[in-house]
């Protein structure tokens, strides 16, 4: 107003009272509003719950003041019907303005101050919200989370099956690696893979091998008080975040569905190394002070024996896996990992198989049959792939039932066993599945499928032609004349096989002891010469003889001459 009574315009005045130029202008006009701001006073309306508020609801709310809104609103429809329609709004400012003044004090939650390597922290979390899957198959899994409480460093690994004490020796031993050192504490919540949680003071707390496990890392073992996670925040807060970036990847990526696990981990890895780039220089000074790990690991696995049955099968926690045919009756060790087994024979890995589980309230038992381990033995007997219990499980894909269907419509059930067996063991001796799946699929839409062209386009080697061999059969009815029992007639029966040659002059005994120092008592079987034939003819004939000439009288000259001992000194000296 000076600036104006100066003769300043409008503009430059507003500008020197640092108002705009229309407030100027409603000051000039005598519009202006001096006691902006001020409260005025004004009738309030009515309050919808003038009748029940300080009668009915504030009592119910001092004597329970866990109530709720929404609660308090339905008694009122349900005493008040029609009375109370839209008073929800009014309700819900009114429980809340009544609880900050006058309801019970929430809890506080206090910043810690945590100082590095002291304490890590392991828990499982589930990739909710999205379904992973493996070659278009649904993954059920876990997600085993460690975290460095001062640092904030993280570390996350795949677990098949539930949160057991071999998912957790596994994870966290591979987080202890990972991070280059171990904590002096190790935080979980309740696992029952760690803690004994049936209560009582008589049992130990911790499970055996969960306190062998810290005591070789030298970690103190802490948990969380029950029902208390924010107590173990470090590390369920930052599951949101790691799960936020595994399933941006996989938006990013497009498809949810992985070839592999490799593939999976891959992804999570990356999750798990973007967070980490975010304290790296934190976890630096951190890695400094961790405790510097053991030269050897805690075996993160559970030992078991089983003996293969005549099936070539062994059974592990219910479900029945086949093994390698050539140990059926064999004791074997099996170590047994969250996502796979391993067999040991004689100190020797003999086999490794995929960990199966079943899937499925109240169900625990399954089937875990690999044709490569019986289908040598199933060759020998193919017909017993037409009545075998595991007929399903044998053919290894979608792809083979199929085409056993097939064989089954265009084939005597025999045959088409037979030819299907041959195709597995193709498959699997030559390690060519798919290419046998497509080469059946073509040759029986084509008619062309049989057992010789199956061999010949993959075994041509075990299928070649072998060359003719001669041969001339001599004269069968020799043999006739052999067993007539005549010495002479023996010999006119070797003359006439050799077709009237010359018999060859029979060497002393000492010679053909000397020709054949190898050759059996009666004779060598091996060179079938003339010399031979005449050894065992005069062996013979000098045996009837010789037995001929024992008399009763002097019977212990007999039992010397018919003797095993004598008889056996007259064959050497042959």
């Amino acid at each position: 107003m000076n600036a104006r009574k100066l003769g300043l315009t409008q503009t430059a005045s507003s500008t020197i009272a640092e108002i705009s130029e229309r407030t100027g202008q409603r000051i000039d006009a005598g519009h202006h509003r001096a006691n902006r701001g001020a409260v005025v006073a004004s009738s309030r309306s009515q309050d919808p719950l003038a009748g029940v508020w300080a009668s009915e609801l504030e009592p119910m709310l001092r004597q329970e003041p866990r109530l709720k809104p929404m609660t308090l609103f339905e008694y009122l429809q349900e005493q008040y019907p029609g009375k109370y329609p839209q008073v929800l709004r009014t309700l819900q400012r009114r429980v809340q303005q009544w609880k900050a003044l006058h309801g019970p004090a929430p809890e506080v939650m206090f910043v810690l101050r945590h100082e590095p390597g002291v304490m890590g922290l392991s828990d499982f979390t589930k990739l909710k919200g999205m379904e992973i899957t493996l070659n278009g198959k649904p993954f059920e899994h876990l997600i085993y989370h460690y975290r460095l409480a001062y640092s904030g460093w993280q570390y996350a690994q795949i677990i098949q099956g539930g949160e057991s004490f071999i998912a957790l020796s596994e994870g966290l031993q591979n987080a202890l690696a990972a991070a280059g050192g171990a904590p002096q504490e190790h935080r979980t919540d309740s696992l029952s893979a760690a803690y004994r949680n049936s209560g009582g003071h008589r049992i130990q707390e911790l499970t055996r091998f969960y306190d062998d496990l810290c005591e070789h890392y030298r970690m103190v073992p802490t948990r969380n008080n029950k029902g208390k996670a924010n107590e173990n925040g470090s590390v369920e807060s930052p599951h949101g975040h790691l799960k936020n970036r595994i399933k941006q990847a996989i938006y990013l990526r497009g498809s949810s569905d992985f070839a592999s696990i490799a593939e999976y981990q891959a992804v999570i890895d990356n999750a798990a190394a973007g967070l980490n780039r975010q304290c790296e220089a934190k976890y630096e000074a951190e890695k400094a002070v961790l405790q510097p790990l053991p030269k050897r690991r805690v075996a993160d696995y559970e030992i078991l024996s089983a003996k293969v049955s005549c099936h070539s099968t062994i059974e592990v926690r219910c479900i029945l896996y086949s093994v390698p045919s050539r140990l059926i009756g064999q004791q074997i060790e099996i170590h047994l990992y969250h996502d796979r087994l391993v067999g040991y024979f004689a100190r020797q890995q003999v086999f490794e198989l995929s960990r199966m589980r079943v899937a499925g309230k109240g169900r625990r038992r399954g089937r875990c049959i690999d044709y490569r381990h019986v289908i040598g033995g199933l060759r020998k007997k193919p017909r017993a792939f037409l009545f075998c219990q595991w007929q399903s499980d044998l053919l290894p894909t979608a792809e083979f039932r199929q085409l056993w269907a097939q064989m089954k419509a265009q084939f005597e059930r025999d045959q088409a066993a037979v030819l299907m067996v041959e195709a597995l063991y193709i498959a699997a001796t030559y390690d060519k599945e798919q290419t046998v799946a497509s080469y059946l699929a073509e040759a029986l839409s084509k008619n062309q499928l049989t057992l010789r062209h199956l061999q010949q386009q993959f075994m041509p080697d075990a299928v070649a032609t072998l060359p003719p061999i001669a041969t001339q059969q001599h004269a069968l009815d020799s043999y006739d004349q052999l067993l007539s029992g005549s010495n002479d007639t023996d010999a006119n029966l070797i003359t006439n096989t050799t077709n009237n040659q010359p018999v060859p002059t029979v060497e002393p005994s000492a010679q053909t002891a000397q020709a054949h120092q190898h050759a059996y008592p009666l004779g060598s079987y091996r060179e079938p010469r003339f010399a031979a034939t005449m050894v065992l003819c005069t062996v013979f004939t000098q045996l009837m003889s010789t037995r001929g000439r024992q008399t009763s009288t002097n019977a212990a000259r007999a039992r010397k001459k018919g003797s095993s001992a004598a008889r056996r000194k007259k064959f050497d000296q042959l």
